[in-house]
């Protein structure tokens, strides 16, 4: 059995956890070929959410019944709240149930949510099984699907529970795209942003010049971006697996973006790529203040956000309960915080982010004050 469509292949290079993240049209309707070279035996499991099912679990499931695979779902609710102990329990439960041995392969069928939460699931039960990404966002296409960090949420922060478990694939298919709401697709073009920013200003302009049409639902124009993003998380993770010098770059405004997610509460008033798109604002803010980035840079980075019709301001959801030290306080329980000293990826300017952990926290507060009284 063969397809019709031409994909792009890019390889992850982690030695004997390599693995190639395809990208490119029908590799939903596809995916039993590419994923049963890949199986031990000809059974899988398959972790959804309400959302995804409704559009793209058919044709999956058509394209296993084809190439013969066995296929058991788990449909769970949408949303970030998803991403719990107790769902991790109910996935855990249920993959037990079902009779996962160690040659059962896990996909995850949708996008960051159920890749975080499937991906942990895999790590730990039977102390670990294969697993698959097929994102369905273009976040989790251009982010959380590849580099294998897979987590579930607690009341102190974002991700503070998980492991790094690499996919065995990962299958980045453009049509899922075009069944997302306008809000969520952009909430993930702020990763895509984030390449340009965090290290190549070539791919930022060409998001300023292509990122209209882009969100207008240009497909080459999203398989350019995806492609680039993937090529450039692939790079990083290859050189810094398990985050223990570069790879923190990757994390570029998360640390105020993680911290407004918390004062607002994990849920749909604020999305994920939203909070990290004000975040790398606001990382680009406190760099010029610490006379490190030019002030233009600032603005151009507001300006194409604005311009693309994404949020900038998390002030239109803050209320008088936000104050700098309880954004602090939240920053203090990132996971990235070393010996109590705060770590941020600032910038000398677009496409050149470093890390940093000796910020000095009187101008951070005081940034905050002002950026919160004003």
């Amino acid at each position: 059995m063969t397809t019709a469509h031409k994909h792009k292949v890019l390889r992850v290079d982690l030695a004997e956890r390599s693995y190639d993240i395809l990208i490119g049209n029908g590799l939903v309707a596809s995916a039993g070929e590419h994923i049963k070279p890949l199986l031990a035996s000809p059974r899988v499991l398959t972790i959804t959410d309400e959302n995804v099912a409704q559009h793209w679990l058919e044709p999956y499931r058509r394209s296993m019944t084809a190439c013969g695979i066995e296929c058991h779902e788990l449909i769970l609710p949408p949303g970030e709240q998803t991403k719990s102990f107790e769902y991790l329990g109910q996935v855990t439960e249920w993959l037990l149930e079902t009779g996962v041995d160690r040659k059962t392969t896990l996909v995850a069928l949708g996008g960051g949510v159920i890749g975080d939460l499937a991906g942990f699931a895999a790590a730990v039960t039977l102390r670990g099984i294969p697993f698959i990404q097929v994102p369905t966002t273009l976040l989790s296409q251009v982010d959380s699907s590849v580099g294998g960090k897979t987590a579930i949420d607690m009341p102190q922060g974002k991700n503070l529970v998980g492991a790094f478990y690499q996919p065995r694939l990962v299958l980045a298919d453009m049509d899922v795209l075009d069944t997302l709401p306008d809000r969520e697709f952009m909430a993930g073009y702020a990763e895509v942003v984030k390449y340009g920013l965090l290290g190549d200003s070539n791919f930022f302009e060409w998001c300023e010049n292509h990122g209209k049409a882009l969100a207008a639902g240009d497909s080459a124009e999203r398989a350019h971006a995806v492609e680039t993003s993937c090529r450039a998380k692939a790079r990083v993770v290859a050189a810094d697996e398990r985050e223990e010098d570069q790879r923190a770059l990757l994390n570029l405004g998360h640390t105020f973006a993680h911290a407004f997610e918390i004062e607002v509460g994990f849920g749909d008033k604020l999305l994920h790529g939203e909070a990290v798109g004000m975040g790398m604002i606001s990382a680009f803010e406190l760099s010029h203040l610490l006379d490190l980035c030019p002030g233009q840079d600032v603005e151009r980075v507001r300006r194409h956000f604005e311009a693309v019709g994404m949020p900038t301001d998390i002030r239109a959801l803050s209320d008088a309960s936000w104050t700098a030290e309880r954004l602090i306080s939240h920053m203090g329980r990132d996971k990235k915080t070393e010996d109590g000293r705060l770590t941020f990826i600032l910038a000398r300017g677009i496409g050149e982010a470093f890390i940093s952990r000796d910020v000095d926290q009187t101008v951070l507060r005081d940034y905050l004050e002002k950026y919160l009284a004003s």
